[in-house]
């Protein structure tokens, strides 16, 4: 196996997905905790305003992604 196997094309196998398919995956996760992360800050400087997002996101992420955690091999 080539360094460039290990480094781009096994990991997205492990979950049954092409390197496009966990490349689109791993941006939508990024992409969703960016916005999570964003809303956190704006909640820090107005606590009244998005109150629950940064947690309600890291719930929902963590029922989503979990799963397929803990079937794959740790590196």
């Amino acid at each position: 196996m080539t360094r460039l196997d290990r480094l781009f094309l096994q990991p997205p196998r492990t979950v049954g997905e092409s390197y496009f398919e966990h490349m689109g995956a791993a941006l939508t996760v990024g992409g969703r905790m960016f916005v999570a992360s964003l809303k956190c800050v704006v909640h820090a400087f107005v606590p009244a305003w998005c109150k629950t997002s940064g947690s309600d996101a890291i719930v929902k992420l963590h029922g989503e992604i979990a799963p397929r955690r803990y079937d794959q091999p740790t590196f």
